[in-house]
């Protein structure tokens, strides 16, 4: 807590805003990076897993706490990346199967920190995979008064939910998932799905009530640049496909207050590790070995998105 007293105290007159956990719910999907586990070293992963998260539930409901202490009429929110499911049919083994990963990768970790308490549904997923939290005195109190004030997460692709091994995979890194062949895909595999965002906000919208921030959306795509200029449309339609379902998500009816895109600049990419599945609206003139003159371009993207900017949000 010393680390987020410090930022509250140092920030408090420039933040309005935080999010003290990137992508929580990577503690399962990947959890060297969300809770620094490696799975052979540990003699019960599924419960060091889950342990480590109630320390990070903990951590956030007294960030909470800390935030509202110092810093009165500051929101502070969780994250999670985001798996939308849809049921491969509607057989309804199929239909139990997109509930339970619903459950289990997306609503467990808004549940504990959005309505402060452990959801029901996990009592048996703990049962039958031998898992027991180790709670500290008060650590139930703790959570059940301080919720988070918003709810927000990443948002890339959606996925389909069945009961069969044999369903068709995507080619996508850090997650595999379902294919949907109503879906175009990225390079990489990654399915766009701006229906799915709408379908994503009404959902968290509609369970929690709180308002709701999309934190994290973008698409991973090889760019060439030509002299000075970079083209990027397929950017473009990427990003204005999404703006025109928060727009029809809002006429829904839901408490939508912002949106960042994944990321300004080009970077490493997380999943594959490569600089060549560029995010950026600005291009970086580097390789995936680390040469390059580093020089910057605004790409085509950029102009768009300053524009959808300025229009508050008319794409």
């Amino acid at each position: 807590m010393k680390y987020a007293r410090t930022l509250f105290e140092t920030f408090k007159d420039d933040v309005d805003y935080w999010l003290p956990f990137n992508e929580i719910n990577a503690g399962r999907f990947n959890p060297y990076n969300g809770v620094g586990l490696i799975k052979d070293r540990e003699e019960h992963y599924d419960q060091a897993v889950y342990q480590a998260l109630h320390h990070q539930f903990i951590a956030n409901a007294l960030t909470v706490k800390l935030a509202h202490e110092i810093i009165p009429g500051s929101k502070v929110g969780c994250m999670i990346a985001r798996f939308c499911h849809y049921a491969a049919t509607c057989d309804p083994k199929d239909q139990i199967t997109q509930l339970h990963d619903e459950q289990y990768t997306n609503w467990f970790y808004t549940d504990v920190m959005a309505r402060g308490v452990y959801p029901s549904y996990m009592n048996r997923f703990f049962q039958e995979h031998d898992i027991h939290i180790v709670k500290e005195d008060g650590d139930d109190e703790l959570l059940r008064a301080n919720p988070v004030d918003f709810v927000s997460f990443s948002y890339y692709f959606t996925q389909v939910s069945t009961a069969s091994e044999d369903w068709e995979k995507t080619d996508g890194n850090l997650v595999i998932a379902n294919k949907n062949p109503y879906l175009e895909s990225s390079e990489w595999g990654w399915q766009k799905d701006p229906t799915g965002l709408r379908i994503t906000l009404n959902q968290i919208y509609d369970r929690y009530q709180k308002p709701v921030f999309v934190a994290e959306n973008g698409l991973g795509a090889v760019d060439t640049a030509e002299g000075d200029e970079v083209h990027d449309p397929y950017r473009i339609d990427y990003l204005i496909s999404h703006v025109n379902a928060m727009e029809e998500a809002i006429k829904d009816g839901v408490d939508l207050f912002g949106y960042t895109w994944w990321g300004i600049i080009d970077l490493v990419s997380c999943g594959s590790i490569e600089m060549s599945k560029r995010y950026g609206m600005i291009y970086v003139d580097a390789d995936d070995e680390g040469h390059g003159t580093f020089r910057r371009l605004k790409k085509d993207s950029f102009y768009a998105y300053q524009k959808i900017i300025r229009d508050n949000g008319v794409a």
